[in-house]
């Protein structure tokens, strides 16, 4: 995971993964992707035992740095943050040997490398606004000709970094495609601006094994912002999931399971998906709040089932 001491264990959902890991009695090693390395084909870590508490003027204990190999463990979860930079990939490549050994990896490496969170919802284009990929700015400049109103986002961020909405008028619509692009040298997606985002917020859709959390947090933009995410001040309310959120999740879960993404996070504005999360999704902590659940627990269930097969 990110570095223990920096998260805010009020809506971090790796911590809440730990103290029900904890609650059950699971002994937890934690490491950080610095801690792997890999020698003679099989993959070890630097790890330090871990223990939590629910508690923001001293959550976590850790015990001294021990080497282990990693296929020596039940289960291995991998909850990095993204950018999903090179580094990332090498990691997903250290822990495919942990996962061919026979121990569990959520989410799978595979899953983690080949299914890019904003890449992966071209493969449902029926679920999705009018969407585009490319480094070309004049490409980019013709689709926002077309639709007028967009966002233009990196393809490997997190948080609503560098996302910006820009209309056909937009005067500084050219230099935010030179910077986005890199002048021409790195791909990014345009989607069509949906409007829906500021009366029903931009949805987050927990998913586990294919099955959907049956309540989203719906977030919605500051004044004067076009993103919804809490990182960026957005406010988020829990809300029932709708007959048009259940079928995109059906629609989506056949791929999450071949590529074996046990959790994974849909972003859904109106009746369109926009993401699909599969790095470290959140929103736990405030849906378990607000609706009385237990995601940790129910995650947790699946992959106890999974390690017993």
């Amino acid at each position: 995971m990110d570095p223990i001491a920096r998260i805010k264990i009020h809506k971090d959902s790796t911590f809440a993964l730990l103290l029900e890991a904890q609650r059950r009695h699971w002994s937890i090693t934690y490491l950080e992707p610095g801690d792997l390395y890999q020698q003679q084909g099989r993959t070890f870590a630097q790890g330090r035992t871990l223990q939590v508490r629910d508690d923001p003027t001293g959550w976590f204990a850790l015990g001294d740095r021990t080497d282990q190999a990693l296929d020596q463990y039940d289960m291995v979860l991998m909850r990095k943050d993204p950018p999903v930079d090179a580094e990332y990939l090498y990691a997903t490549h250290l822990l495919q040997q942990v996962a061919d050994a026979g121990s569990l990896v959520l989410n799978h490496p595979r899953g983690l490398r080949e299914l890019n969170e904003k890449l992966v919802i071209q493969r449902f284009p029926e679920l999705i606004v009018p969407t585009l990929v490319s480094c070309s700015m004049a490409r980019h400049q013709v689709f926002i000709e077309q639709h007028q109103d967009v966002i233009l986002k990196p393809l490997d961020g997190m948080g609503g970094a560098s996302v910006f909405r820009v209309r056909r008028d937009d005067p500084n619509r050219q230099v935010i495609l030179e910077t986005l692009t890199a002048s021409g040298c790195r791909s990014i997606m345009a989607q069509r601006f949906i409007p829906d985002i500021r009366h029903s917020g931009d949805k987050r859709i927990l998913v586990i094994d294919g099955e959907p959390v049956p309540y989203a947090l719906a977030r919605f933009p500051a004044a004067g912002e076009t993103r919804a995410n809490l990182a960026t001040g957005g406010r988020g309310q829990g809300v029932a999931l709708n007959a048009r959120d259940r079928e995109i999740v059906a629609t989506v879960a056949p791929l999450l399971r071949s590529y074996g993404i046990l959790f994974a996070g849909l972003d859904v504005i109106g009746d369109y998906l926009t993401e699909i999360n599969v790095t470290s999704p959140t929103c736990i902590r405030e849906l378990d709040a607000a609706y009385h659940l237990n995601i940790a627990g129910q995650l947790l269930d699946c992959l106890a089932t999974r390690f017993t097969q």
